[in-house]
């Protein structure tokens, strides 16, 4: 072993230099140490903090979820209830409440719904109108198939009950136009006989008159030569019998000529009686009296305009036409009462034909 590297033998100022040597030497060991014990202490602390930010990360994420699953559901309830009860305020909130949602395909598949809820109610209504327009003009046939035309297009199932209540209303709004078209033409054709048959007496009446008319003067022409040339006997002519100092009486001769009866409508009675009293004759002519002709009872046709609630009618009205009636109709329907009442019962309306 070397003897200079030995310390013992080393001089004072060798251990000197020796021991801050060592010293050096000692520290930065120790410094070294202590540096690399920072060093894993901060990076433990990194790797703490990215585990917490992962984690918080993760609860974040796990809220949103949650977050953004509460939000469909919301919409998805409200959206029902907009199928269900379409008002404007329902619709409203189920808008509002898609306005939530991130998903972008969720949203989409909820703004659709809403635009097909949209179009659902305006053909309901488009319906409802077309069906009412066809109630106050039943006799219209293009407002009748702008009527079916448009039930016809209420093709979702939220639709169909109100397809069902229209399509009633509809078939008896237009059997009662059927009726009341029926009942005109057989009132027509009624009328339209009677008037042909009592044309036809009117002109067999006349041509019965001319003819006892005719009948009726050549009797009485026979009577009245009889009554001019008549057989009128005096007992002897106008005799006077003289006596002595009696009286000059004459003898009263009666003389009664024919009588005849012509018949008319009802019958014609003429009757000429001519009385001859003594020399002076008087005539006398009695005419008989001619009947007119008695028609036959006739049936007035009437028309009942109604509206029911609920089924029971509660609103009548008897009118001479059918114009008349349908006016009273539309505009008890349309009155603010019946609308109120509308709201929570079910309203109808039509025309009865009434023979009286």
């Amino acid at each position: 072993m070397n003897k200079n590297l030995n310390p013992l033998n080393w001089t004072k100022k060798q251990q000197i230099i020796g021991g801050a040597v060592a010293i050096v030497l000692i520290g930065g060991v120790t410094t070294g140490i202590v540096a690399d014990a920072n060093h894993q202490a901060e990076e433990r602390k990194i790797e703490q903090l990215k585990k917490d930010k992962v984690e918080k990360a993760k609860v974040r994420a796990e809220k949103a979820k949650q977050l953004e699953k509460s939000n469909e559901a919301d919409s998805k309830k409200l959206l029902d209830i907009a199928e269900k009860t379409p008002t404007d305020k329902n619709i409203k909130l189920a808008e509002d409440s898609i306005l939530k949602v991130k998903n972008a395909e969720v949203k989409k598949a909820f703004d659709n719904q809403v635009v097909g809820i949209k179009n659902r109610v305006k053909l309901e209504n488009e319906a409802k109108t077309a069906v009412s327009n066809y109630q106050k003009d039943a006799m219209n046939q293009d407002k009748y198939k702008s009527a079916q035309q448009a039930i016809s297009k209420l093709t979702s199932s939220y639709s169909k009950g109100l397809k069902d209540s229209l399509n009633k209303q509809l078939a008896t709004s237009k059997k009662q136009a059927d009726d009341a078209t029926k009942a005109q033409q057989s009132k027509s054709e009624s009328e339209s006989k009677a008037k042909a048959t009592n044309t036809d007496k009117e002109k067999s009446g006349s041509t019965d008159n001319s003819n006892n008319a005719n009948t009726g003067t050549d009797s009485q022409s026979a009577v009245n030569n009889d009554v001019a040339s008549g057989s009128n006997s005096y007992g002897g002519g106008s005799q006077n019998n003289y006596s002595q100092g009696g009286s000059n009486t004459s003898q009263n001769n009666t003389n009664s000529g024919s009588s005849n009866q012509g018949q008319g409508n009802s019958g014609q009675n003429n009757s000429n009686s001519n009385s001859n009293t003594g020399g002076n004759g008087s005539n006398t002519n009695n005419n008989g009296s001619n009947g007119g002709n008695s028609g036959q009872p006739t049936h007035t046709t009437k028309y009942l305009g109604w509206v029911s609630v609920d089924g029971v009618r509660k609103y009548t009205k008897m009118c001479d036409t059918v114009a008349e009636a349908q006016s009273y109709v539309d505009s008890t329907v349309n009155s603010a009462e019946v609308i109120n009442l509308g709201f929570d019962h079910s309203i109808g309306y039509g025309l009865d034909t009434v023979e009286v």
